[in-house]
C-alpha cells in the first residue's frame, strides 16, 4: 500500500442483524492498513449483529458521496435483505462500476449487486442459500470462497471474511501498481 493517498472505504450494514464478524473482521483489517473506513447504515441508530455486537453508523445509505468513495463493501447477515431492491444503493453501485472503483459483498449481500444488475456474466459467489439469486439474475456461480472478476469482489460468508479483507486490500495495491 502507498501511504500518499488515503483511500476511503464505506462499510454498508443493515439497521439491524448485519454479520458481525463480516462488519469488524475486515474493519479492523482495513484501519491496520491505515484506511479511512465509514459504516454506513439505512438508519443512525446504533445497530446489533446477528452475534450481538452493536456498532453506531457514522452516515446514511442515502448520503454516501460515491464520487469521494474508493471503496464499497456491503456487508452480510440476515439483514442484509433490506438492501436488494435499493434503487439508492443501486444508483450508488452503478456509480462506483461506471468509475471502475472497487465493490465487494459478502455473504447473502451479493444479492445487491445481482439485483442492480451488476453481476451478468460476472464470476461471483455468495452464500449458499442464496445461490438461484446469482443464477437468475445472470451471474457465474462460483464455488469459492472468495471471488474476483474485474472491480468486484464477492465471498460467501463469515469463515471468507479474513480472506475477503486481504483481497480487498492485494485488489486496491494491484490497482495502484497498474495506475
Amino acid at each position: 500500500m502507498t501511504k500518499e493517498k488515503n483511500h476511503k472505504i464505506v462499510m454498508i450494514i443493515a439497521s439491524k442483524q448485519f454479520r458481525d464478524e463480516e462488519l469488524f473482521i475486515p474493519k479492523n483489517y482495513f484501519e491496520h492498513h491505515n484506511l479511512d473506513v465509514t459504516v454506513a447504515s439505512s438508519s443512525l441508530a446504533p445497530s446489533t449483529g446477528m452475534l450481538k455486537r452493536t456498532i453506531s453508523p457514522d452516515i446514511l445509505v442515502k448520503n454516501i458521496q460515491e464520487k469521494d468513495v474508493d471503496i464499497i463493501v456491503l456487508v452480510g447477515g440476515t439483514g442484509a435483505t433490506e438492501y436488494w431492491d435499493d434503487a439508492i444503493l443501486h444508483q450508488k453501485l452503478h456509480y462506483m462500476h461506471n468509475s471502475k472503483k472497487i465493490i465487494a459483498a459478502i455473504c447473502i449481500a451479493p444479492v445487491s449487486l445481482a439485483k442492480a444488475g451488476l453481476l451478468k456474466d460476472i464470476h461471483a459467489t455468495v452464500y449458499p442459500s442464496e445461490s438461484s439469486q446469482l443464477t437468475q439474475h445472470g451471474a457465474i456461480l462460483t464455488n469459492k470462497d472468495v471471488v474476483v472478476d474485474k472491480n468486484i469482489i464477492t465471498a460467501n460468508g463469515p469463515e471468507a471474511a479474513e480472506e475477503f479483507a486481504k483481497t480487498i486490500i492485494d485488489h486496491l495495491s494491484l490497482e495502484e501498481n497498474n495506475a
